[in-house]
Order: C-alpha cells, then structure tokens, then sequence
C-alpha cells in the first residue's frame, strides 16, 4: 500500500511539473506580443509627434510668407500713393506757373493795346506845354534848325508808331464778321481763360493795317 501511494505521489508531482513546463512557454508568447504592441503604439505616437510637427511648421511657414506679401504689398502700394501725390504737386505747380505766365502774358497785351492812348495823351501834354512856353529865339537860322528837328522827330514818331501799333489778329477774316475786335478778343479769351476775364478789363484800339498786306 505504502508503494502505490507513494507511485500515485510521484505520478502527480511529475504531472505538476509538466504543466508547469507547459505554462512558461505560453507566458512567453505574451510578452513578445505585448513588447510588439507597445513597440508600435511608440512608433505610431513618434509618427504622429513627427506629422503633428511638420505640419505647424508648413502652417507658420505659409503665415509668414503670407505676413511678408502683404508687407511688401502694402508698402508698394504706399510709394504708388507717394508717387502719384508727387506727380498731382507738380501738375498743380505747373499749372499755377502756366496761369502766372498766361496771366502776365495778358496783362502785357492789355499794356500793348492800351500804350498807343497813352502815346497820344503822352503827345497831347507835350503839345500844351510847348504852347505855354515863351517865345524863343526865331533867326532863320534857329528856324530851319526846328524845322529839321521837327521833321525828323515826326518821322521817327511816325516809325515807332508803325513798328508799335502794327497789332492784328492771326486768323480772324476781315468783314466776315459784325463784331468788332474788341468783342473778338473777348470771346477768345473768354473760350480759352474764363477765370482771368474778370480780372482784366481789355480795351482794343484800331491799329494800322501793316504794309506787307496792303499790297
């Protein structure tokens, strides 16, 4: 009896430690697959870390470049803006100056047709008073040297009225027209210089025909 049982007691230790051979190969498996498994999830996660970080920086790569076309945009709009306010100071400098020039250009013809007048008053005093003057010497002599100055001062009058008044207007045929010179002048510069007809108040007297034309 004691054999037999000591048989069954050595029968079952052997099978307890044949399961227990059986069992650390399957414990093994395990690990390997769990070490797998976390190997790859660290993977995954590296992956993601890196995709994460590629596309923030393509993110604030593409803002900047944004931020620095609109810069360069902006300030080349700025110098546009600058150049053209330039460029409107010079028309408005150009056009100040060709007022003045248009101006003085009036005022010098309103003096051209107004001087012959001022020549005739000019004539008419001197007239006066060489008729309040006292009685000079009247020998021949005296006399023919008066009437030699006389004439010659007439014709160099004469000459400098030619070459002063000798004014017509370029274009404008004669007897065409009801309207005098002086309403003509007006209308041309009332067409062209409407803010300068109040300005000026043009007179026209009648100046001689030239001699190039009488022929």
């Amino acid at each position: 009896m004691e054999t037999q049982e000591l048989h069954r007691a050595g029968l079952m230790e052997a099978k307890a430690v044949g399961s227990t051979l059986k069992l650390h190969p399957i414990c093994s498996c395990e690990m390997r697959q769990r070490n797998r498994s976390q190997t790859k999830e660290m993977k995954d996660k590296k992956r993601l870390d890196i995709e994460f970080k590629s596309m923030l920086i393509r993110f604030f790569k593409n803002f900047l470049e944004k931020i620095d076309k609109t810069s360069e945009d902006m300030k080349r709009d700025q110098l546009e803006l600058i150049r053209n306010q330039q460029e409107m100071i010079r028309d408005q400098q150009e056009m100040i100056r060709d007022q003045q020039e248009i101006q003085n250009t009036l005022s010098e013809i309103k003096n051209i047709i107004q001087s012959p007048k001022n020549r005739m008053e000019d004539r008419k005093n001197q007239v006066k008073d060489l008729e309040h003057k006292e009685p000079e010497d009247t020998s021949p002599q005296k006399l023919e040297g008066k009437r030699i100055q006389k004439i010659e001062d007439n014709v160099r009058n004469l000459w400098d009225n030619f070459k002063r008044t000798n004014i017509r207007i370029m274009g404008v045929p004669e007897d065409e027209r009801e309207q005098d010179i002086e309403n003509i002048l007006k209308e041309i510069v009332t067409e062209n210089f409407p803010h300068l007809v109040k300005e000026l108040d043009l007179k026209v007297q009648e100046a001689p025909r030239p001699v190039w034309l009488n022929g």
